[in-house]
């Protein structure tokens, strides 16, 4: 016997659902809030005009606008972040398990790409202007690395209100507890010394 099973972020029953971050109950998602304690500033956020601070060894800063930023945003199944990028700044390779993504570049000139999954793993790749509009698909390695002489500056929309995100390199040599090297040796085909000088790093 086979069945199919999907899972989604479901559609809001109720205008909104405005997110009871004071709430210490379990749940898929947020708690919402009585309704009637709705005020305009659980839906409002402001900062996205602001220059993140792009020093840093990745030379980016991403800004988040997701259900922590706007409670309002719960239930609702989207959010945005804002991307910074110094010159040959890059936002390393990551992957967002809960969300797809639509990238836009507002200033600037972008390399981006992302990775097809197992076993062709094909790169598919293309550099981005100004006004340019470029989609990862949902749980997909992606990355963006600015090419330009300038700064650059992005917008990403994505469908969750929580997409969440996993660098891979912070997650496979900085993880908590460490994975062993014996795993990760045989994993890249690399000498120990090689990742004992990567863990080191993260």
């Amino acid at each position: 016997m086979c069945s199919n099973v999907f899972a989604f972020e479901p559609s809001p029953i109720q205008d909104f659902c405005i997110a009871d971050t004071t709430s210490s109950a379990r749940v898929n998602g947020v708690v919402c809030k009585n309704p009637m304690m709705a005020q305009a500033n659980d839906f409002f956020f402001s900062g996205l005009h602001l220059l993140g601070n792009t020093s840093n060894k990745a030379g980016s800063k991403v800004t988040p606008v997701n259900v922590v930023q706007i409670p309002g945003l719960n239930t609702l199944g989207i959010s945005m972040a804002r991307i910074d990028y110094a010159p040959m700044g890059i936002n390393p390779l990551h992957t967002h398990p809960r969300a797809s993504e639509i990238l836009t570049v507002v200033e600037g000139t972008l390399f981006v790409g992302f990775v097809t999954s197992n076993p062709e793993n094909r790169l598919i790749s293309k550099v981005l202007y100004k006004g340019d509009v470029f989609v990862f698909p949902m749980g997909l390695i992606h990355f963006q690395q600015n090419i330009g002489h300038g700064n650059a500056v992005a917008i990403a929309a994505l469908s969750s209100q929580n997409p969440g995100v996993i660098t891979i390199a912070n997650a496979v040599f900085g993880s908590n507890m460490a994975i062993s090297t014996e795993v990760l040796t045989k994993a890249f085909q690399v000498d120990a010394k090689v990742i004992s000088s990567l863990q080191a790093q993260f």
